[in-house]
């Protein structure tokens, strides 16, 4: 017997299964609230150095004729933001390009910064700018790190102590590790806490997502995937609100963080897995659950003949008396072919979606609207995709989203600056496909793992992935050299390793893979009853897999 056919009997898809869903969203808003706050949060504004004036560095940044006298200009005209000149120069109308910039010096006394569109940032709290403006970047960073480290932490844990209680650790530490940042008295202290924060947000990224298609029956997982994908587009647009009111990087910082105390209240309503469970040979738990699930979905008559020798079916001994670890990805060919492709297009996904979030500037827009803009555009690409991802399939729907985010990417670099509205239009769509990228991306992974392996193999594409995310600050960077780099960088990898996507197997309506067995024999395409207890018996007569 198997999972699905326990779950068709108490609901696969009724109204508990709607409460879990509710449930989860919460945390799947929260997230972008923090994954792209680094867009408002580290804004440079414009800027100059400090130049001695009475009344200089107040709101406005200096007029343009003192500014002339004291600053160099840049090749493009415009007045250098990290140079002034040693002494003030006598300006002649007849040559107002004076521009020798080796008669000028660094910064000697600070800057002045332009507050009329932030009135504080991390750039301009600690002087992040110039040759400092690394260090600026490097908080996104920081961030992904810590994101990179969870993915491992809470896939190993959540596969180990459950779902629910790692959700419950994910909350708490994501609220404390936020208001510490807020309240940050220096750089390293604020690099501290927010790589601690993306650290405990990773919980809520890879084990919402496992404990909602856990609960639901095979018809529905791409729907279950698409409404809690949407709780991210709707906290992107969000952001962007909060943000446009909200211009004090500290008051946003306390902001985005408060909705983790309405999830740790909401956490005493979510219920563990029930397939975990199963698969780790909690019969009596998994009971109490089920019974939970079926009374809510009106199966009255199933809850009081469920009982735990029906349920010990569904345990196979080789899932649960085996500790299981991230080594157990790569021991199996089937697996470890799985392993390494995931790892590829997840790197990809969350490069390519990074890579286009974090530039919300240069499209001729206001960064608010734009940011507004790319989380609006993810709903119709999300809705599209769970119409697509069950007639395409979950395989050539990864890998095409992935080809064409990278084709849109490269081919913005070719379109004039000038043409600011196309170039904004071809970003927009890009965006879109790389969100369908990364909505097929937690479904496909989900899907593709075993349940006993299943955290574990969230965790790691999820770190590969975060990796990928956290690099992006660095590679755009390379922009000073040359303006096309970064761009080109994300379009090669996108579309590279949406080929690689093509290697891995189709996972559509079939049931989710409970252990390696699974995945090596193909057992889990069986769906019926009769073939169900064919496998039974068959893995009864095999001995325990060596993993």
């Amino acid at each position: 017997m198997r999972f699905e056919e326990v779950l068709d009997e108490v609901g696969g898809f009724s109204k508990f299964q709607f409460l879990v869903l509710h449930l989860l969203c919460l945390p799947r808003v929260i997230l972008p609230l923090h994954f792209l706050l680094h867009n408002f949060i580290s804004g440079v504004p414009p800027h100059h150095c400090a130049l001695g004036i009475p009344g200089d560095g107040s709101e406005t940044l200096a007029d343009p004729m003192t500014l002339a006298l004291r600053v160099p200009r840049e090749a493009d005209g415009s007045f250098s933001s990290c140079r002034a000149f040693a002494t003030p120069v006598t300006l002649d109308i007849g040559h107002s390009n004076y521009t020798n910039v080796s008669m000028s010096v660094p910064c000697q006394d600070g800057w002045v910064y332009d507050r009329s569109q932030f009135t504080s940032t991390t750039a301009t709290q600690w002087d992040l700018v110039c040759d400092s403006k690394k260090l600026n970047q490097a908080v996104a960073t920081f961030f992904f790190i810590g994101v990179t480290i969870g993915a491992v932490i809470f896939g190993y844990l959540s596969d180990k102590f459950g779902r629910k209680p790692m959700i419950l650790v994910s909350f708490v530490a994501s609220a404390v590790f936020g208001t510490m940042s807020a309240f940050s008295v220096s750089y390293v202290m604020f690099a501290v806490t927010r790589t601690l924060c993306g650290v405990a947000l990773t919980g809520m990224t890879i084990t919402t997502l496992a404990l909602s298609i856990e609960w639901t029956d095979i018809k529905h997982r791409t729907f279950t995937g698409t409404i809690i994908s949407l709780g991210w587009s709707v906290g992107n647009m969000l952001l962007a609100l909060l943000a446009y009111f909200i211009r004090d990087w500290r008051y946003l910082m306390l902001v985005v963080t408060s909705p983790c105390i309405a999830a740790i209240i909401s956490w005493w309503w979510i219920p563990e897995s029930a397939r975990w469970l199963l698969a780790n040979g909690k019969v009596k738990e998994a009971k109490k659950y089920l019974v939970q699930c079926a009374i809510m979905n009106g199966k009255y008559g199933y809850a009081a003949k469920l009982d735990t020798e029906t349920l010990r079916k569904v345990t196979v001994s080789e899932v649960a008396n085996k500790d299981y670890s991230y080594l157990d990805l790569v021991k199996t060919p089937k697996l470890r072919k799985i392993t390494i492709c995931s790892g590829i297009f997840w790197f990809a996904v969350s490069f390519a979606y990074y890579g286009i979030s974090f530039k919300i500037t240069g499209f001729g827009l206001n960064m608010y609207l734009t940011h507004f803009v790319y989380g609006a555009i993810e709903v119709p690409a999300k809705v599209g995709a769970y119409f697509a991802l069950d007639r395409i399939g979950r395989r050539n729907g990864q890998a095409w989203s992935l080809i064409i985010t990278g084709a849109l990417i490269a081919l913005n670099t070719a379109i004039p600056i000038e043409n600011a509205l196309v170039r904004t239009c071809i970003a927009v769509v890009g965006k879109g496909f790389s969100e369908v990228a990364f909505t097929t991306a937690f479904l496909y992974t989900a899907e593709l793992y075993p349940t006993v392996l299943r955290q574990c193999g969230l965790g790691y594409t999820s770190f590969i992935g975060r990796m990928g995310g956290s690099l992006v600050p660095m590679v755009m960077l390379l922009e000073d050299y040359w303006v096309f780099t970064p761009p080109l960088i994300f379009a090669a990898t996108a579309i590279g390793s949406g080929c690689v996507v093509f290697l891995l197997p189709e996972t559509m309506n079939l049931c989710l893979p409970e252990n390696i067995l699974d995945v090596e024999e193909g057992r889990h395409k069986r769906t019926s009853r009769n073939d169900a207890m064919v496998e039974l018996n068959e893995i009864n007569s095999l001995p325990v897999a060596s993993a």
